[in-house]
């Protein structure tokens, strides 16, 4: 454990090289309100933080940077309780209250507002698969030999399935298809073996056996939205990092994994190499849990390089996770 100034210097150091991107030299930090030491004294602090693995060395004649092991101290221990400005939070509050329509349009454009209110990436997951069960289902004519199936889920997910028919059919016999299949499949999980009992019509058994065959191979993963990925060509100056990064970010199914497995862990930062994506090592992960009436219902986070403002990024997340979950509830 470090003693109290050893901790404070740590702190100094973190917060100054997460407001310049600049190397931290003893003497600056000695100048520091709260640090009552000449720079001799944080030089020898600061070489003992380098040799215990918070603090790094660039070049030789150059100040010091955190290494994920100070920004983990620095999360755990030293973060200061963040608290968003009146009008961050007013902003939040006028965004959920005019969020209405379909669900994967208010977790697609939470994630533009998280991006835009940090200046990182922001991820928005949104619910689990398996607590979502078929609500409604219509059939709806295109033409006589193509119709599209449109299926609303209970977290509010709208799925939709082109049908193209083998024989002509009409509006009416289109609506007793809906009938048969609605009954068989509403408040079930879509994707799930529906067994269709037989209508008596070999027309609409047809068709009905169709659309649950169709239905039946539908992905219902976990929806996930990235928000600001190109405020991160801004957070390097390597280009084969940003490269990186945002390929990754285009990968959904890595993010679903970087995801659930943070949570699984009962993570809620994870930094550099500690979220195992090594693509997004130069890269640190907030999130929160989006939660309705107990249940998990989706998650938010962003994603920004390892210096990013962790008090803002916390309470960012916090309060949208909060507010995307009363809005969920709402719905």
């Amino acid at each position: 454990m470090l003693d109290d100034r050893k901790t404070a210097i740590l702190r100094a150091v973190v917060q100054e090289y997460i407001a310049t991107a600049q190397p931290v030299g003893s003497s600056h930090i000695a100048n520091t309100a709260n640090i009552q030491v000449s720079s001799a004294t944080v030089r020898n602090d600061m070489a003992f933080l380098e040799q215990e693995g918070f603090l790094a060395q660039p070049h030789t004649s150059a100040g010091r940077i955190p290494t994920d092991k100070g920004y983990r101290f620095f999360v755990d221990h030293l973060t200061p309780s963040g608290k968003l400005e009146s009008a961050a939070t007013l902003r939040v509050g006028e965004f959920f209250d005019t969020a209405h329509g379909r669900l994967e349009e208010t977790l697609q454009r939470t994630s533009m507002l998280l991006a835009q209110m940090t200046n990182y990436a922001a991820v928005v997951m949104g619910p689990k698969a398996e607590v979502a069960v078929v609500r409604s289902l219509q059939v709806v004519g295109l033409s006589p030999h193509l119709s599209t199936v449109v299926v609303v889920l209970s977290n509010g997910v709208v799925e939709s399935e082109p049908i193209e028919l083998a024989q002509a059919t009409n509006d009416e016999t289109l609506l007793l298809v809906a009938q048969h299949v609605a009954k068989a499949m509403v408040g079930s999980a879509l994707g799930q073996p529906t067994p269709l009992t037989p209508s008596g019509n070999a027309q609409i058994d047809s068709i009905a056996q169709q659309i649950v065959n169709s239905l039946g191979t539908r992905r219902v993963d976990e929806s996930v939205f990235v928000g600001g990925a190109s405020a991160m060509a801004e957070a390097f100056d390597a280009v084969e990092i940003v490269r990186s990064v945002l390929h990754t970010l285009e990968q959904q199914y890595v993010m679903v994994s970087l995801v659930r497995d943070m949570l699984n862990r009962g993570l809620s930062v994870a930094i550099g190499a500690e979220h195992g994506v090594e693509p997004l090592s130069a890269c640190s992960v907030v999130l929160a849990p989006v939660m309705v009436d107990g249940n998990n219902m989706g998650t938010v986070g962003v994603l920004g390089p390892t210096r990013m403002n962790y008090p803002q990024a916390l309470a960012t997340v916090e309060i949208v996770s909060d507010r995307l979950g009363r809005r969920l509830a709402e719905s």
